[in-house]
């Protein structure tokens, strides 16, 4: 039985989804009633945390040894004497997984109450404490110190600085309040830091502020492989298109033991300032980042003699990763999915602007790794049937590691290269909470299979460019 009710959308995007899981070739393959079951699942997976905390190591300062070590200690002080594991990864020997306990259904609930908005409160389910920006509304009397239930307005309903609110509002868990509502709500009140210390959340899973900073990098398990897909090598040059904010690039020039080129590009400016932020903190050398658009980035004329930045010649890259802005339909957890059907639809569009640059940027022999956080056909399978009909010099290639599912049917790709793609399905784990007994009950390699099925969704495509 689900603990929040499952992900609502507006209704074309939910008659959109409908068509899409429960597509002729799907039905054709499983019958009717499994896709049923399938997307109903998919649904309830997608409004609940991943079962997994996953942070990546940066090996490029330290070993995983060293720092799986200091996590362990660090998530005991956390936990209160609460035995968790760290759990390395067989086959991504650069991550740790933490076990998230939860969700726990016997919290009371204290008469004052912290209303946070919707992305605020997803970060509470996985971590994070209540900072200042998040709070919406609080009780009337709360003051620094007062025991508090936080609630996430979903719906954005709840207007800023009421003193009650009753519309739609999902229970995160228990905190102690470090600010009073007046010093909240007044115009000389705080606008940054720590609002709700979370004492009590629903889902327990490790706080990160300022913990290992230079060591580790927070980053969900399906993000980590595709870096060991596309594979860089020392000395190569690498393209990541649609970089921000960093976790990818960071994580391939780690992988290329910070010898060789990571250009990494954004259009925001903010987020290229924190790229470059990221790499300095972690000590990555060989990153260069720019603030770009991507659908402009092949030159069109010769390059300047010396010239670092875009736009850049054809066929300058040895390896491109286009992780691609997208939906993001495979984000969890996500109670009440904002987009409309027309902002949805925007993007598969973009996305082929985007794979035809870089496809002219990358040399021939080079791989070409495709890559989004979203469930839909057209924006995942579509696209690699799209990418091989326009670009006769590109070849699907097998994946390593592969630890998602297949593709999906429906898109017309035959079998033999939907086993090829890489698609991480939520709906492929059984939606239940993990306790103390469980972690006693479960073994190290069963633990790491569910967190290989239990995490967001998202979709890989790996490709070679032949010669011309």
């Amino acid at each position: 039985m689900p603990f929040f009710p499952r992900i609502s959308f507006q209704r074309e995007v939910e008659e959109y989804l409908t068509k899409v899981f429960r597509n002729n070739e799907l039905i054709t393959a499983l019958g009717a009633k499994e896709v049923e079951c399938k997307y109903q699942s998919l649904l309830n997976h997608l409004s609940h945390p991943p079962s997994f905390t996953t942070v990546r190591v940066n090996t490029h300062l330290a070993s995983v040894r060293e720092v799986k070590k200091l996590l362990f200690e660090e998530i005991q002080k956390q936990f209160k004497g609460l035995c968790v594991p760290v759990l390395e990864h067989p086959r991504l020997q650069d991550i740790l997984l933490i076990p998230v306990i939860g969700p726990r259904s016997d919290l009371p609930k204290h008469p004052s109450e912290v209303i946070v908005g919707a992305h605020c409160g997803y970060a509470v389910l996985r971590g994070a404490h209540v900072y200042v920006p998040g709070i919406v509304s609080t009780s009337r009397s709360m003051k620094a110190g007062d025991l508090v239930s936080v609630y996430s307005d979903i719906e954005g309903k709840c207007k800023r600085g009421a003193k009650e609110f009753e519309g739609v509002k999902v229970f995160l868990g228990n905190g102690i309040s470090e600010v009073s509502r007046s010093e909240i709500f007044s115009a000389s009140g705080p606008v940054n830091g720590l609002g709700i210390r979370m004492t009590e959340p629903v889902y327990l899973s490790p706080s990160f502020d300022s913990v290992l900073p230079r060591l580790l990098f927070l980053q969900n398990l399906p993000s980590v492989v595709v870096s060991h897909v596309l594979n860089p090598q020392p000395g190569e040059r690498i393209l990541d298109m649609c970089a921000a904010p960093g976790g990818k690039t960071t994580h391939l020039a780690a992988l290329m033991h910070d010898q060789g080129e990571v250009i990494a590009m954004d259009k925001v400016a903010s987020k290229v300032s924190k790229m470059k932020q990221n790499a300095d903190l972690l000590q990555l050398r060989c990153i260069k980042a720019f603030c770009y658009d991507g659908t402009k980035a092949l030159a069109a004329e010769e390059r300047e003699a010396g010239q670092e930045g875009p736009p850049f010649s054809a066929e300058s890259f040895d390896r491109v990763l286009l992780d691609a802005p997208c939906s993001g339909m495979g984000q969890r957890p996500n109670m009440a999915f904002p987009l409309t059907l027309k902002e949805v639809t925007s993007y598969q569009p973009l996305q082929r602007k985007l794979f035809a640059v870089v496809v002219q940027l990358l040399k021939p022999g080079g791989v070409l790794l495709y890559s989004t956080c979203t469930i839909t056909l057209a924006e995942n399978e579509e696209q690699v049937a799209w990418a091989l009909k326009t670009f006769p010099c590109l070849q699907l290639q097998p994946q390593d590691p592969h630890i998602g599912g297949e593709g999906m049917r429906g898109a017309g790709l035959p079998p033999d290269q939907l086993k090829l793609l890489q698609r991480f399905d939520p709906s492929a784990a059984t939606l239940q909470g993990m306790d103390g007994a469980c972690l006693q009950d479960c073994g190290a390699e069963e633990l790491v299979s569910r967190a290989d099925k239990d995490c967001i969704g998202f979709f890989i495509a790996k490709f070679v460019k032949g010669s011309s």
